[in-house]
């Protein structure tokens, strides 16, 4: 099924992990539009990333039983609903709540979504993630671009478009024929023992906890920190807009390229060592040009990250590779959680504390490389 349907499949894939880069740059935009305290706005991140969390954990085990259609259809609904009632709300509680469920819908789509790309060309598994990753950052360049642009950072209008575009998409997914789901007729948990025992498991998870620790820290935080230096609200949000999301979208067609000839963490460890000083500088300068020019070798350099760490994941663990990605992928939004709440609590409204609360970013890039030189021998056995 997978080659007499590849097109279709590879297309639902797309749309998929767009919608998902849709949403992981909205909660930037609409913190703003909201006006909360920081601590405040820590609080709805740290909401989104508990439904990121329960969803990625749980939906794993059933995507390898009952198949990636039913998740991904579930997926794109509660986000269709989420982004369509989240613009009338009026209290800080209702918000939460719908950047809850938005959460919920990401964590399934995130798992789904690749484990479904995952399966169009496991032989190149990292490289084909990669390739249609990059959707993701051109639905993460389009957020920001047609809220400062297009929308007058209208967050209703906004939240409606993207709604919209999700209805779109699970009406693709509903109607597009999926491969068999790998673990039908086998006990829901079977063989999770044995991969839960495997230290490889936890060093990728670890390794993913610090990566998205890093890249959603630029996602939520860095257009603020550029407004409190000085910046137009405009300016900042199409430096994040067009320097991060076209960054990542640049290195992840390169980086397709060369994972056919480099290995997964081989390109990992560059990666996580070019982190380290991109996002380094990336705090340290004032001037619009050049914010932009360091922000986006961010991300160039985060851009093969995430997909390449769950094509490593997938090629580990071949038999429960939705399960093992789910709980890989927890760990990220764990990472998400505890970014969040770690920058909201100590950086306030003055820029130097944002600035300090923001050198999370190097100090993780600079441990990822750390848990990369541990986990290359466990790789390379398996």
């Amino acid at each position: 099924m997978v080659q007499n349907n590849s097109g279709r499949i590879v297309f639902a894939a797309i749309l998929a992990i767009f919608v998902y880069g849709v949403i992981a740059a909205m909660l930037g935009v609409l913190l703003a539009s909201f006006k909360l305290t920081p601590e405040e706005s820590g609080n709805i991140a740290l909401a989104q990333a508990v439904g990121l969390i329960l969803a990625s954990l749980s939906a794993g085990p059933i995507i390898d039983k009952q198949g990636k259609k039913l998740a991904l259809v579930v997926a794109l609904g509660l986000i269709a609903v989420s982004l369509f009632m989240l613009p009338g709300t009026a209290s800080y509680g209702e918000r939460m709540g719908w950047v809850f469920v938005l959460g919920l819908g990401g964590g399934i789509l995130v798992t789904a979504a690749n484990a479904l790309a995952g399966d169009v060309n496991e032989e190149r598994r990292s490289s084909t993630l990669n390739f249609l990753n990059l959707f993701f950052g051109l639905g993460g360049m389009a957020t920001p671009l047609i809220a400062a642009n297009l929308v007058n950072n209208d967050a209703q209008m906004l939240c409606w478009l993207a709604a919209g575009f999700a209805a779109l998409t699970f009406v693709v997914h509903l109607t597009t024929p999926m491969p068999a789901p790998k673990g039908a007729g086998a006990p829901l948990f079977e063989g999770a023992g044995a991969m839960l025992g495997r230290p490889a498991l936890w060093l990728l998870a670890a390794f993913l906890f610090l990566y998205v620790a890093a890249e959603v820290g630029v996602w939520n935080w860095l257009a603020k920190f550029l407004i409190s230096g000085g910046m137009t609200e405009v300016q900042a949000q199409n430096i994040v807009g067009s320097g991060f999301a076209f960054g990542i979208l640049v290195g992840r067609v390169v980086v397709s390229r060369i994972l056919i000839k480099v290995s997964a963490p081989t390109v990992t460890l560059a990666s996580a060592a070019l982190m380290m000083v991109t996002t380094y500088f990336m705090l340290n300068t004032k001037d619009a040009t050049m914010a932009w020019v360091a922000v986006f070798a961010a991300g160039v350099a985060m851009a093969p990250v995430f997909p390449t760490t769950l094509g490593m994941v997938g090629d580990a663990f071949p038999k429960s590779t939705a399960t093992a990605m789910g709980i890989v992928i927890t760990f990220g939004w764990v990472g998400l959680a505890v970014s969040s709440r770690i920058i909201g609590a100590m950086g306030g409204d003055d820029p130097a504390k944002l600035g300090t609360a923001l050198m999370v970013l190097p100090a993780a890039s600079a441990l990822m490389v750390v848990i990369n030189l541990a986990l290359r021998p466990m790789l390379n056995k398996a």
